[in-house]
């Protein structure tokens, strides 16, 4: 195509494991000499503005801008993905840009590429074009290895490909690391729209998975059965875990190494949640992870990523949550998850340890100790000074002189008591950093591991450079101020890293409370709905609860004096307008035009007596003849009292004292009392279904009063589901009209 960016360039290729995926990294004259192809391109068409983003404040080492320019040269494609061909056997592989901050002649791959163009060392010669590539909608995948389970890879793909991948080539090989160290491997078959290459960025994606051949796919489906029959059935194997209540205690077992993860789907927010995991030996060392599941929580607890753990050498493991937590804010369930730990001198057979789970609510405190001293079982025990049992005080002679003999007290203040010369007590130990203790080399091995490394443990989700000494340290980082923190976006509604620079937050991320890709994703416009002006997603709130500041403070639409018309005097829009058209009824009696037209004469009637003659002669002329219209419902017309079984026509004598207060009062102000004309059948019509309107709202606690409901069915000419509509995004209630 003619308005496509042509550039391609010979580079010295090198390899770098610190790109992932598909990236490269080319030198700034690349920048320069792209921008320039891109002026040319922009010049022989009338591409749209916004199909380009800008990529002017490139420098060197400097990641990609999506700053927008106001000048074409400056403008190129995005993404912007690129066609590299190893010319000495003519493999080709696509590929995204990381930054331009390569040495002149020089193009740095990541170890993808460079296995992709099978390029032995470095050195070799990379032709790359810039090519622009189709926005995939299906890639069919097929795994390289039979027995993959979908629950061990589904959420790393997704993740992997969102991270570290702008394009898919087919015929390539995607690798994909697990959680445990293995490799999901899936050759790349097929995409949707037909092509060699798609790119992936900005896109609704969709990923099929199908085996190989009939036999792969049987021995898969094999493989699964079999794990899954290995982990119900067999002792040596874990509990499946699943659904936590606050009624009913869970018991299981875990194997060292493993993972159980529980749901709480509900419990009572107003109360405190304890968490209690009690293992069936005391020298079962096992430990309780907690997260909470929210939009800003999405991962299961892992020792290296929870928001709550304990990981204590007591034999039960406890984590209080108050009401009033921070973390539980917006939570949609809780993530409980037991852990065992498995040491690097474990490796004889896997025997799996026995657990209790128990979640309590309610008012935890007095069952726990809160200070006071505890009270004695009976009135004439005693406590021990040795083991602390309570005792009767007739035998506490003989008690003291047993125990002293035969057991001890732990000296470094635990309060646990050991049979002395007992392998317990041998194996008992106490951090000397910390107040941590416990008892088997397991336990010691397991806590030097968590808060004592050998060397400090860095983040593998993102590239900050800070260490962390210690696991809960790290599980901090992972689940607070991490790039790659998975979080639900409120404007994709996808689940997604939140991004950003952990060493250099975003002011306006902070202040505003959004992630860093919330801020950017934000950026994007829409139509508001209401007023349909482009506002940008992340202003979306502010703009409407700017909205519903004028929805309160709106003047109520003026009602038309005739108790019967369905219409008001200033006319109301579907924008919400009360004064959509300010008419000139030409009347001070609070009637619309429509209903004051038939009493309407062009004499001079200063003191308005000829006006209640007419008045008169219209309601006797209704009670006396009628109007004669089948839908007419008027309680003051004969055709009306006919229609609603009220009665039939009035005579002169009788109906002189009915209409007498009503045409005495006819001109007085509009607060006196209304009139009764005959109007069109819509517009009486619209009158009863806004005295419906106004009972239905009133027994749902949406009280509006009848002008709103009169000028919701005025604007919308009649329609009920859109004047509800309308009065949900115009009409004050009348609790808010009030205050």
């Amino acid at each position: 195509m003619s308005n496509e960016l042509q550039w391609s360039g010979q580079f010295t290729a090198s390899s770098a494991n610190n790109l992932a995926g598909d990236k490269i990294v080319l030198p700034q004259s690349a920048l320069e000499q792209l921008l320039s192809a891109a002026s040319v391109a922009a010049a022989a068409t009338e591409q749209p503005e916004n199909d380009f983003h800008s990529y002017s404040s490139y420098y060197a080492g400097s990641q990609l801008s999506s700053r927008r320019s106001d000048e074409p040269k400056n403008q190129l494609p995005h993404p912007l993905t690129f066609r590299l061909v190893n010319a000495n056997n003519g493999r080709v592989v696509y590929a995204g840009i990381r930054e331009f901050s390569a040495e002149e002649g020089c193009a740095t791959l990541s170890s993808f590429l460079s296995q992709a163009l099978d390029l032995k060392e470095d050195g070799a010669q990379v032709t790359i074009h810039a090519r622009q590539l189709p926005k995939g909608t299906f890639v069919k995948l097929r795994p390289l290895e039979a027995g993959y389970d979908p629950d061990d890879w589904k959420a790393l793909l997704e993740q992997h490909l969102r991270s570290n991948y702008t394009t898919m080539t087919r015929g390539e090989v995607l690798v994909v690391p697990g959680s445990a160290r293995e490799e999901f491997r899936f050759l790349v078959d097929s995409f949707k729209p037909e092509s060699d290459a798609v790119c992936v960025v900005d896109t609704d994606l969709e990923v099929d998975i199908e085996a190989l051949n009939e036999e792969q796919a049987r021995e898969t489906l094999a493989k699964i059965a079999q794990k899954i029959q290995n982990k119900q059935n067999s002792g040596e194997g874990s509990s499946a875990g699943g659904d936590l209540d606050v009624f009913n205690a869970q018991q299981g077992q875990i194997a060292p190494g493993d993972y159980i993860d529980y749901q709480l789907p509900s419990w009572p927010r107003s109360q405190a949640l304890k968490i209690e995991l009690e293992g069936a030996e005391p020298e079962d060392d096992i430990d309780l992870l907690v997260s909470p599941f929210s939009a800003r929580q999405r991962n299961r607890p892992r020792i290296d990523e929870h928001v709550f753990g304990d990981f204590s050498g007591r034999p039960t493991k406890k984590i209080r949550l108050e009401s009033s937590n921070v973390e539980l804010e917006d939570a949609e369930a809780l993530w409980v998850t037991i852990h065992a730990f498995r040491g690097d001198d474990n490796q004889g057979p896997v025997v799996p340890r026995q657990f209790t789970l128990r979640v309590k609510v309610g008012d935890l405190h007095s069952s726990e100790s809160n200070g006071a001293p505890e009270q004695p079982p009976n009135p004439e025990d005693v406590r021990c000074k040795n083991c602390g049992q309570w005792v009767p005080q007739r035998t506490l002679m003989l008690h003291e002189n047993f125990c002293l003999r035969n057991n001890v007290l732990c000296p470094q203040g635990c309060g646990q008591v050991f049979q002395k010369r007992s392998p317990a007590y041998e194996k008992h130990w106490h951090c000397p950093h910390d107040t941590f203790y416990g008892n088997g080399m397991t336990s010691q091995q397991k806590h030097n591991h968590l808060y004592h490394p050998s060397s400090p443990f860095a983040c593998q989700g993102c590239s900050t450079t800070t260490t962390f000494s210690s696991l809960p340290q790290l599980a901090h980082h992972r689940t607070s101020v991490c790039p790659a923190k998975s979080i639900l976006c409120r404007f994709c509604h996808l689940s997604v890293p939140q991004e950003g620079d952990p060493d250099v937050p975003n002011p306006e991320a902070l202040l505003s409370g959004l992630t860093p890709h919330e801020l950017a994703d934000g950026s994007r416009t829409t139509e508001c709905h209401l007023c349909s002006r482009i506002v940008r997603l992340r202003d979306m709130d502010t703009h409407l609860k700017h909205h519903d500041l004028t929805r309160k403070s709106r003047p109520q639409p003026r009602l038309c004096r005739n108790a019967v018309c369905g219409r008001t005097l200033d006319g109301t829009s579907h924008d919400g307008n009360t004064r959509a058209a300010v008419r000139d009824t030409g009347n001070d009696i609070g009637l619309c035009a429509a209903c004051f037209g038939p009493l309407y004469v062009s004499n001079y009637d200063p003191e308005n007596k000829a006006l209640k003659r007419r008045i008169e002669r219209r309601y006797l002329t209704q009670l006396v003849t009628g109007c004669g219209k089948s839908w007419c419902r008027n309680t003051f017309c004969k055709t009306g009292r006919t229609n609603t079984g009220e009665g039939g026509a009035v005579n002169t004598k009788d109906a002189l004292p009915m209409i007498k207060p009503f045409v005495d009062a006819s001109i007085l102000p509009t607060a006196a009392k209304p009139l009764h004309f005959c109007v069109d059948e819509a517009s009486q019509t619209r009158r009863a279904l806004a005295e419906m309107l106004k009972e239905e709202h009133g027994m749902k606690g949406e009280v509006y009063s009848l002008p709103w409901c009169v000028g919701a069915l005025e604007a919308e000419n009649g329609q009920a589901d859109k004047a509800r509509e309308w009065l949900g995004n115009w009409a004050p209630t009348i609790a808010e009209e009030g205050a």
